[in-house]
């Protein structure tokens, strides 16, 4: 028993590393914990549709004067820090239940209106192509007259890149709009990236079929299997983002302008595709797991058919050895000099005739 306990006790922490960045429990009834970042990183974009000043920093600056000027504010803060996002978010004024939010994890995508403030948070997510598992963080977005703040859990990665290029090539289509564009553009970025992980569980589905047809079929069943949870993953993961761009096309808030509207209406749309290429994938995932057992099946169904072929075929010389291994002192051909050569010669003969038989009716 101490042994178990053993060998159980060095699983865990294993099973936990593996588990980082996954939904692998239910937040309502396990609590949730979030590990302190050792530091922050401050991404700042000051713009308006003239100018754009940019600033990256570990230590917070002076609010006051960093927003201070330029039309739109972005603050994207990696890594959190209870007692640094609380003073970020006091200076905006944003509502403490919201900052409950932004500190907590393994939440539901969802997206609130409070005191003239929009807030929206969703995973965002990666393949690890080493341990073939998705890996997600929790992505939080304030949006208020002038200003966007993002929060990220992980200071080491996002898919925000392509949107900061975009504000430092001057992107006018950013950058003569109000912050709703901007949150739209985040939105967007985050959506846009699920269809790179789709396609990454796709090629590996496609190297699980490659496998099949060259009939490389070790370990198909649990690649299937594997590759099965972690597209379930993905689609509990992007399932409720649906609602949340819903939420930004039914507010009335004075944040979204109309003419922006368009545009979350465009996130909607490929959030759906993304979540109907999930179904797709876990569609193919069960043709390929029918297609392994039904080859498993076939191989079966030939080899009994061998057996069954042999034992036929080996019957009649059964019956014939039998009959004449019988101790009675009458038996036909028992004195012959012939007899052993015409019983042989019957044993021989009639599983050639079956062959024959057999063959013309396609059996084999």
């Amino acid at each position: 028993m101490g042994s178990k306990r053993q060998k159980a006790a060095q699983f865990i922490p294993q099973l936990l590393q593996r588990s980082k960045h996954r939904i692998s429990y239910d937040p309502a009834t396990i609590p949730a914990k979030r590990i302190t970042a050792t530091e922050t990183v401050y991404s700042i974009f000051n713009y308006d549709e003239h100018q754009l000043k940019e600033l990256k920093t570990k230590t917070p600056p002076d609010w006051k004067s960093v927003t201070g000027g330029q039309k739109i504010t972005w603050i994207n803060a990696d890594g959190l820090q209870k007692q640094e996002v609380e003073r970020l978010c006091a200076f905006f004024e944003v509502h403490p239940l919201l900052v409950e939010d932004i500190l907590s994890i393994g939440q539901r995508a969802k997206m609130d209106e409070v005191d003239n403030v929009l807030f929206c948070l969703l995973p965002m997510i990666y393949f690890n192509q080493e341990t073939i598992c998705i890996e997600q963080e929790q992505v939080s977005i304030v949006v208020g007259k002038g200003f966007v703040l993002s929060f990220q859990e992980d200071a080491t990665r996002d898919v925000f890149d392509p949107l900061r290029n975009r504000l430092r090539n001057s992107s006018q289509r950013i950058m003569d709009r109000h912050s709703d564009y901007l949150c739209y553009s985040l939105l967007d970025v985050i959506v846009d990236s699920y269809f790179g992980v789709i396609e990454k569980l796709g090629d590996k589905i496609d190297a699980i079929e490659d496998k099949l047809i060259g009939n490389r079929e070790q370990n198909v069943l649990a690649e299937i299997a594997l590759i099965r949870k972690e597209v379930m993953v993905m689609k509990r993961s992007i399932a409720p983002v649906r609602d949340l761009v819903s939420g930004f096309l039914r507010t009335e808030s004075e944040l979204i302008e109309e003419r922006n509207e368009k545009y979350f209406k465009d996130v909607s749309d490929h959030i759906i595709q993304a979540h109907e290429h999930c179904e797709g994938l876990r569609d193919m995932l069960s043709n390929l797991q029918d297609m392994y057992m039904n080859r498993i099946n076939l191989r079966m169904n030939e080899v009994m058919k061998i057996f069954t072929m042999v034992s036929l075929l080996l019957a009649p010389a059964t019956v014939i050895g039998g009959v004449f291994g019988m101790n009675f002192d009458r038996i036909p051909l028992l004195h012959d000099q012939l007899g052993f050569y015409i019983s042989v010669g019957a044993m021989l003969l009639i599983p050639m005739a079956m062959i024959i038989y057999f063959k013309k009716k396609r059996w084999f």
